[in-house]
């Protein structure tokens, strides 16, 4: 069973910085993508950001495009999402998933994999921003 686990969540100030990590348990390169994904109260789960492993292509939703960045380590079976510029609408719990490495990535950075592609997930680490 491949597990996830996020770390490096917390809070902040308004304009601060945080690094989320998500490690897997087996090897980052048995996943064909990996994502970000964030969910706030009452509001629907979004995606924020993805990473297609092989090519290290990337996508990122409009409302974090230039602030966030997604990378990976192979090394150290790890992808990252540094947050610069962080708002209190980025105030969420943010999970990291990936889609198994049998699938397709759609799109370049794997932006139009469904969610239902992302099989395994870790249990969310929570960020609150401060004004």
């Amino acid at each position: 069973q491949v597990r996830l686990v996020e770390s490096g969540g917390g809070s902040v100030q308004a304009g601060g910085s945080l690094r989320l990590s998500c490690v897997v348990s087996d090897y980052l390169n048995n996943h064909r993508c990996m994502g970000w994904f964030r969910q706030a109260p009452g509001r629907e789960r979004e995606r924020v950001a993805s990473i297609n492993i092989d090519a290290g292509a990337t996508y990122y939703v409009d409302s974090v495009k230039g602030r966030f960045t997604i990378f990976q380590d192979i090394a150290k079976n790890t992808v990252y999402l540094e947050m610069n510029s962080l708002k209190p609408e980025d105030t969420a719990m943010y999970y990291c998933a990936a889609v198994p490495g049998h699938m397709t990535g759609l799109g370049p950075g794997c932006q139009f994999n469904p969610v239902t592609h992302f099989l395994y997930w870790g249990q969310g680490t929570r960020i609150t921003v401060s004004s």
